[in-house]
């Protein structure tokens, strides 16, 4: 099985002393990537340059850099780096962002999302493919007046996309390379996200997508506790329409309710059922949501899975 966790910064101390660490631990407990989303405190694509060159063992991932209020010329010089710096072990994780994020902190309107994200994958799909841009379009203008080409940085890290949406898959299976669902269940990938992604792709003439699906969950001692703290963490999404819907597909109310919490029995069975529905790699999220114990307790678990042989998913 191919496993990889979420790490996030640890909130005294050096954070990316501590990121570097934590992915230092995932690598040895035989894990597969390491990932983390944009935030407002530090640079994601940024990080993964630092981390995977420190730590050589892992891939890096970011789920995922919000595209409203970035251009794709930039987006892409920075994903260079972050590929030659670590070997080509980067891989770059996009999405859209949520309308209330995006509008009030970066004074942009969170307009036609399905066509921005199309805009802007051309121009990243053409920058790859012949390093030049010359892209006119309704959401925004990219013209590569310099090189583009950054040596040491091939093959172009993989794209995925954070979609989950119809039309937002249709689009990653035509321009990307896979997606990044969060929040989706078993239920929803197998029956929503894999078939229309994987569809897209064929119809594009693009190999099978990869799905990247971040479930979010731990092995814990006492569930209740790690339960209430779940609810907290995540009324968040339950205001953003995009999970509202995949937490509908998968006949739950709240987005808490996708929360794996338990022994390792419980998360390890979850995890096989997100394989079974069809993804190609399974990110735990939220490992440390019942504090330092329980995550080293849940690395432990998610490692022993990824030695499985394929044949057992």
């Amino acid at each position: 099985m191919s496993i990889g966790v979420a790490l996030y910064p640890p909130v005294t101390g050096n954070a990316v002393d501590g990121i570097v660490e934590h992915a230092r631990e995932a690598a040895d407990a035989g894990l597969a990537s390491v990932w983390w989303g944009q935030r407002f405190d530090y640079d994601a694509i940024g990080l993964a340059a630092v981390v995977g060159r420190e730590v050589p063992a892992v891939r890096v991932g970011t789920s995922a850099v919000p595209i409203f209020e970035r251009h794709p010329i930039l987006v892409n010089a920075q994903a260079q780096t972050a590929q030659a710096a670590t070997g080509g072990r980067f891989q770059l994780g996009l999405a859209l962002g949520a309308p209330g994020l995006v509008e009030p902190a970066f004074g942009v309107r969170y307009e036609r999302p399905a066509l921005r994200l199309r805009e802007f994958l051309t121009v990243l799909r053409s920058l790859r493919e012949t390093g030049e841009a010359d892209f006119k379009g309704e959401t925004l203008v990219a013209s590569t007046l310099r090189p583009t080409r950054l040596a040491g940085a091939d093959p172009a890290p993989p794209l995925l996309v954070a979609a989950m949406g119809p039309h937002t898959l249709r689009v990653a299976g035509e321009l990307a390379d896979g997606t990044l669902p969060f929040l989706a269940g078993p239920r929803t990938l197998g029956e929503h996200i894999v078939p229309a992604i994987t569809a897209a792709a064929e119809a594009a003439g693009r190999p099978a997508p990869r799905v990247v699906a971040f479930l979010p969950g731990a092995v814990v001692a006492d569930v209740a506790a790690a339960r209430r703290a779940a609810e907290e963490a995540f009324a968040f999404y339950d205001r953003v329409p995009s999970y509202q819907r995949t937490v509908a597909l998968e006949g739950r109310e709240r987005a808490a309710d996708l929360v794996v919490l338990g022994d390792e029995e419980t998360l390890a069975a979850e995890i096989r059922r997100y394989f079974d529905a069809g993804v190609t790699e399974v990110v735990v999220s939220q490992t440390d949501i019942a504090g330092d114990e329980s995550r080293r307790r849940t690395w432990r678990l998610l490692g022993e899975l990824a030695a499985e042989p394929a044949t057992t998913v």
